[in-house]
């Protein structure tokens, strides 16, 4: 019993100590392809639904299938990192990197369903209200970021308000998400690449 307290104390401490370490499994070259994902999608819309408010299924079909693209993109990059590093601390810093940001992730998709299926005349809140998500989930990761990526998470706030301010209908408009999202993964990018990498270099 004594051993496996040590173990578990052993355990506590790497995890908690994973909380004050700066995580650079998220690198510049995955979260500006995540960015021309939203391009790309916002492109696909454009082509072929136009205006998602007059194809709300299709329009879903997009913006989901480039969510998914995107997190897999990132989340086998993570995986790649930690089995090459092989260091338990990596492993714990990426679990920790997932756990503050997953929650975002659910939290969207959840309320995603609701509103389609209990009020979908209120579909046009959707955009805005991805993106004060993902802002919510900047912030909740920035423990373990750079100090500058605070900057990505207020323009993703900022932007999420003021497509809830526009004129309803707008919002489903193809360069609405492509605009936002692609600017500000670009812009994260930027930001991990000169905070993390430019000087370090790459793992």
């Amino acid at each position: 019993m004594h051993i496996r307290d040590a173990l578990d104390q052993i355990s506590d401490i790497r995890s908690q100590l994973a909380q004050t370490l700066t995580f650079r499994g998220y690198r510049s070259l995955t979260t500006a392809f995540t960015g021309f994902v939203a391009i790309g999608a916002a492109a696909v819309q454009s082509m072929w639904i136009g205006d998602g408010a007059n194809h709300l299924h299709g329009y879903l079909r997009i913006w989901f299938a480039a969510a998914i693209v995107s997190l897999a993109v990132v989340g086998i990059e993570i995986i790649w990192r930690c089995v090459r590093s092989g260091h338990a601390l990596q492993r714990e810093l990426s679990l920790a990197a997932v756990e503050q940001f997953s929650p975002t992730l659910v939290a969207g998709a959840l309320l995603t369903y609701v509103l389609i299926h209990t009020a979908g005349e209120n579909a046009w809140l959707l955009p805005g209200m991805w993106m004060i998500l993902f802002a919510l989930g900047v912030f909740a990761s920035q423990r373990l970021l750079p100090r500058s990526v605070f900057a990505v998470g207020a323009y993703y706030l900022l932007a999420g308000l003021s497509v809830l301010l526009m004129d309803h209908g707008g919002q489903l408009a193809p360069w609405v998400m492509g605009a936002v999202f692609g600017v500000g993964q670009l812009f994260a990018a930027i930001i991990l690449y000169l905070s993390l990498e430019r000087t370090c270099g790459r793992e």
